[in-house]
């Protein structure tokens, strides 16, 4: 640290070699201030690389780009989790993931009690979970193809389908940095917010007029925006007193914590603490956010714990919901849960996936939802990002800074990271024009989005690049 301040006084910035700390891997860094008054040094703490590739590995649909590998993953075990139908030689956008045991069933009609036990005694089942219109049986000896048979033939049920599993939509380019301070008299007057990561490593916020949008809202603590993800840190300073009460659907007993980063990081894009100093900034000052862990310490998540997500958010008064998660799969029993929310004027966002492909993804896919895509930089489409003509806008998602456990901060890639820069400005403009309903913000963020590629609509860019000063 004494070499770092002498180089700052120097008038240099300074990174030490690679060292070990505690057994974990750390180096000094030193920056100045771009007008040279000011220095900064810290103590990098590197584990969060470690945490982000293995992120990476466990996330088992999504290929990084360039691609590091080809498997195909279609189910698993709901006990065991055992894969039960690995191949190579495929791409994993050709995969759709479900439990093998178990099958998504709407009846015609409710069912009596006694025809639910009677059901479950025929297929070695338990009692079925129940929600919305729909139940979920688990057989301890049947699997899906027998399942699917019984329940067509005997019950003709208005759908049969797998109990789908959704991942998230986002993938580590790591890097990390720490807080510190800045002149915070100069960058008010300017929109500029003093968090220290953000004139060097924020490119995202002003290449959508955030700044300027500042100017129309900053939000408001009464527009709610749900992010149903991996959870969220709730201990990260930079996220705090920005959190409402959430819920977590995989394990109801305990908070919506985050074991992935995943989420972490998709609510910083959102509304990480601005002007306070240290770290990054969010897109809204004052939209509260809810955190609803639907996705598991694997990054995966099922139909039923995404569509239980949707609704709670929903009926505890969230106006936005981000999912950047997805599957190749269009499950009927999510599309219930997605139309429930809409049909309560919720405002859903979701993230188009990261395989290059023209494939439909849902929940993105579902006309209900604002399906979005990712831009580079320079604002060319982003190489993993999805396309297609449901694409609805794009916003950038490809490096982007934002929160990540442990009070520490990562650049993450992916169409995940570009979907809450959309969920963001969806609150910001109910922020602004509380009257409008979900459908009219839509329209608005699509009428006044910045067109790119082909002229007009086009599979590739939707509508063209979100922009946050275009909504007065």
């Amino acid at each position: 640290m004494r070499r770092a301040e002498f180089e700052l006084k120097r008038g240099k910035s300074y990174a030490s070699p690679q060292f070990s700390a505690d057994g974990n891997p750390c180096f000094i860094i030193a920056e100045l201030s771009p007008d040279g008054k000011y220095g900064a040094a810290a103590l990098v703490n590197q584990k969060v690389l470690a945490q982000v590739k293995n992120h990476q590995k466990k996330n088992l649909r999504l290929i990084p780009y360039p691609k590091e590998g080809k498997f195909k993953v279609e189910s698993v075990h709901s006990d065991t989790l055992r894969d039960l139908t690995v191949r190579t030689g495929h791409d994993n956008e050709k995969a759709s993931h479900f439990y093998e045991n178990e099958i998504v069933i709407r009846f015609q009609r409710q069912p009596t009690r006694q025809e639910l036990v009677q059901i479950s005694r025929e297929i070695s089942a338990q009692a079925p979970r129940k929600l919305g219109y729909a139940y979920i049986f688990r057989s301890d000896q049947m699997d899906f193809k027998r399942l699917h048979a019984y329940f067509t033939q005997k019950w003709s049920p208005v759908y049969a389908e797998p109990h789908y599993m959704y991942l998230t939509n986002g993938f580590g380019l790591g890097t990390l940095e720490n807080d510190g301070g800045n002149d915070e008299s100069v960058a008010e007057k300017a929109n500029i917010p003093n968090d220290l990561l953000f004139s060097r490593y924020q490119w995202n916020l002003p290449a959508i007029e955030t700044n300027r949008g500042w100017n129309l809202s900053k939000g408001s603590e009464e527009v709610v925006i749900a992010v149903v993800d991996t959870g969220v840190d709730l201990r990260h300073t930079d996220l705090e007193g920005q959190l409402v009460p959430g819920y977590n659907v995989v394990n109801p007993d305990s908070d919506p914590s985050d074991d992935v980063g995943h989420g972490t990081h998709v609510a910083g894009i959102i509304g990480a603490l601005v002007n306070n100093g240290e770290g990054v900034a969010g897109m809204s000052w004052y939209n509260k956010i809810m955190p609803v862990k639907a996705l598991d310490a694997s990054g995966s998540g099922t139909t039923y714990a995404v569509a239980e997500g949707i609704i709670w958010a929903t009926d505890r008064g969230a106006k936005v919901i981000n999912m950047s998660l997805g599957n190749y799969a269009d499950s009927q029993f999510l599309h219930d849960a997605v139309k429930y929310a809409y049909d309560r004027d919720v405002l859903l966002v979701a993230a188009s996936g990261n395989d290059n492909t023209e494939r439909p993804g849902y929940p993105a896919a579902y006309p209900e939802v604002l399906a979005v895509g990712a831009t580079n930089q320079d604002m060319s489409r982003a190489e993993y990002s999805n396309y297609g003509d449901y694409i609805d806008v794009t916003a950038p998602g490809t490096n982007i800074a934002s929160t990540f456990p442990g009070n520490q901060y990562a650049a993450l890639s992916g169409t995940s990271m570009a979907s809450p820069h959309v969920a963001a400005m969806a609150g910001l403009i109910r922020s602004l024009n509380p009257d409008l309903t979900n459908r009219e913000v839509m329209d608005l963020m699509i009428s006044q989005a910045v067109d790119l590629g082909e002229k007009g609509k086009d599979k590739y860019y939707g509508n063209g690049r979100i922009d946050v000063f275009s909504f007065a």
